[in-house]
């Protein structure tokens, strides 16, 4: 079976994935991601769904974790050449997906903006 998202651990040792696909950012979102994780994406542009694992069910990221996160998903976008973006970040719990949406289309009920330069690697 083909890999359908990337392993990183953050500095603070928080483990982050990343989609690499359309049908596999869906995979990830719904299926491998609980309602406490947090998840990123590049603003307006396609790109990856990261996710930061929450086992301790935090209401927020340390700041380090939540940088390194936000970069890997400017990374892992068509804005990766693009110097810094916004990319938008919640708890899964806030993402959903309307019926007959396209593969990785989802809907944010509410979220943050964390401005982030493009990084391959934490």
């Amino acid at each position: 079976m083909k890999e359908v998202y990337k392993i990183f651990i953050s500095s603070d040792g928080f483990e982050i994935l990343v989609g690499n696909q359309a049908r596999d950012n869906d995979y990830l979102t719904f299926k491998v991601a609980s309602p406490q994780d947090f998840w990123f994406h590049v603003a307006a542009t396609p790109g990856a769904h990261v996710i930061v694992r929450n086992p301790d069910k935090l209401k927020r990221l340390p700041k380090q974790t939540l940088g390194e996160a936000a970069s890997l998903a400017a990374y892992h976008s068509k804005s990766r050449k693009g110097g810094q973006v916004a990319v938008s970040y919640t708890q899964r719990q806030n993402v959903r997906k309307e019926r007959g949406a396209p593969a990785g289309q989802v809907i944010l009920k509410e979220h943050k903006i964390a401005k982030a330069n493009p990084q391959a690697e934490i």
